[in-house]
């Protein structure tokens, strides 16, 4: 018997034990049987990374990604790393642990050694050691027959075009691409290349929450409807101490009434408050309050702001109410010019009047 190592057709190096005189046939029966083997590990690996693993590092393994667009330090672009700069142990110990400092997450508990070992297996094959040929994702295994039909988009997502190119600056072949793009790649391909480099994207509230919601109810047990958003947070009450009498009626007031859009804390950062367009007003914001005075603030809670989903009060709310939620909001909010004379009704006056 003779020792013999080879290179098999999949590219794996194999110790095979054989008789001289069966040199070849022995080479054949080891591919014939490993490859199917190390195919399907392959594959196993590919499923695993398009699950677990493309949000940050892309389909492609080059971390073109919206979520990496927002990352520092970036996620690694497994394109641009050949399989001699990092080891197989180096990523096995990465996936597996994590990286401190970064947003790579351990994954320990999550995925078997086995599955740890074939997602980088797969990387390391499919994207380091033999180029993004092997990453092509848009193929008709994948899901994408006839890719060419989006070829109008082509430009924008591969940076030829900045995608907030004026409408007015694109001949119509290239507003039907940016149109398509939008409307088909842009989930994945994210903002691909801009002119301008600030996030043009904001968060965003899809629908109103649930029935029955009430500021305040983020306090309970998150669930998968409204407490488990990040808008929640904006509808927890402050607590400040020491308030006078008509500040405390105020903040009931305004938590009964004025906190559905503006959030408890005052922000417009809610649900409500980010539905809507315009969004609801950050009361705490300097910029959004200036100019703001107790006259122009009762003004606008009597006769609402056309244009805006901010309605009026005056038939809702006396004048001593209304005095009393402009106290709260100069108290827990921003500062207010102080009250001119009359702005707060005299002891005694009606609570109906308006």
């Amino acid at each position: 018997m003779a020792t013999v190592w080879m290179r098999c057709m999949f590219d794996g190096v194999c110790m095979v034990p054989v008789a001289r005189g069966r040199l070849l046939l022995g080479i054949l029966l080891v591919c014939l049987l490993l490859a199917p083997a190390v195919a399907a590990g392959e594959e196993a690996g590919r499923a695993l990374y398009n699950f677990r693993c493309y949000v940050c590092h892309g389909y492609a393994g080059d971390a073109q990604t919206l979520a990496a667009s927002f990352l520092t330090p970036p996620p690694r672009d497994f394109t641009a790393t050949r399989p001699d700069q990092l080891t197989r142990e180096a990523m096995i110990a990465a996936v597996t642990h994590g990286r401190p400092g970064t947003a790579m997450k351990p994954f320990t508990g999550v995925l078997s050694s086995r599955e740890i070992a074939a997602v980088v297996d797969f990387v390391r094959s499919g994207f380091m050691a033999r180029g993004r040929s092997r990453a092509a994702y848009h193929t008709p295994a994948n899901g994408w027959p006839d890719h060419e039909r989006y070829r109008l988009a082509f430009p924008f997502a591969t940076g030829a075009i900045p995608l907030d190119t004026p409408w007015t600056e694109l001949d119509p072949r290239q507003q039907a691409g940016q149109r398509l793009f939008f409307s088909a790649c842009v989930s994945c391909h994210d903002r691909a290349r801009v002119r301008e480099g600030a996030v043009v994207w904001e968060r965003q509230a899809l629908s109103y929450p649930r029935f029955g919601f009430r500021p305040g109810d983020a306090q309970r047990p998150p669930d998968a409807v409204s407490g488990a958003t990040p808008f929640a947070r904006h509808d927890i009450p402050l607590r400040i101490a020491g308030l006078s009498a008509q500040e405390r009626a105020g903040e009931k007031l305004f938590l009964a009434n004025c906190a559905f859009c503006h959030g408890a804390d005052g922000t417009g950062g809610n649900w409500i408050g980010q539905f809507l367009r315009p969004h609801a007003r950050d009361l705490t914001d300097t910029a959004a309050m200036a100019g703001m005075t107790r006259a122009r603030l009762r003004q606008v809670l009597r006769e609402g702001l056309p244009g805006t989903s901010m309605p009026a009060w005056g038939a809702v709310l006396s004048d001593r109410e209304i005095a009393a939620v402009i106290a709260y909001v100069a108290r827990a909010f921003h500062p207010l010019a102080s009250a001119p004379a009359g702005d707060v009704p005299p002891a005694g006056t009606p609570t109906g009047t308006r």
